[in-house]
């Protein structure tokens, strides 16, 4: 039963939640940009090349068996992910600093501690003392 309520908090924690929803969103992205490049960017880029060698789909290259074709999309997969992930992050970093800019101007500067207000009242009674003594 206590195993079962650990498992249970466990999940329900926010990191794991989060994680969760981050893998998920990552394997349909993945998905997108995968489709992207061997749908769109490839072909463009090697259109012409797929003519040269006289075949219709870049998986189809091949020399002595070795499919470099396959290898060159995943390539070309690998830099179109990276570079979009790259400039997320840089996205994600320039938000946080500007909030991070917002709170500091939003902090209230800082209450008098008691001994810096007691001091105060201090020097304000010696000054009344001192004009009194002035008077008489």
């Amino acid at each position: 039963m206590k195993m079962l309520k650990d498992l249970k908090e466990f999940l329900l924690r926010g990191n794991v939640v989060d994680l969760a929803v981050g893998v998920i969103i990552a394997s349909a992205f993945g998905a997108i940009v995968t489709s992207f490049v061997n749908d769109i960017i490839t072909p463009l880029l090697l259109n012409p090349a797929l003519e040269a060698a006289q075949v219709q789909n870049i998986a189809e290259l091949a020399w002595n068996g070795v499919t470099y074709g396959k290898f060159l999309s995943a390539v070309i997969n690998f830099l179109v992910v990276g570079t979009v992930l790259f400039f997320v992050i840089k996205g994600i970093e320039k938000a946080q600093n500007l909030r991070k800019k917002e709170e500091v101007v939003e902090e209230a500067p800082a209450a008098p501690t008691e001994l810096e207000v007691l001091q105060e009242i201090k020097a304000l009674l010696e000054k009344k003392i001192k004009q009194i003594k002035d008077l008489a």
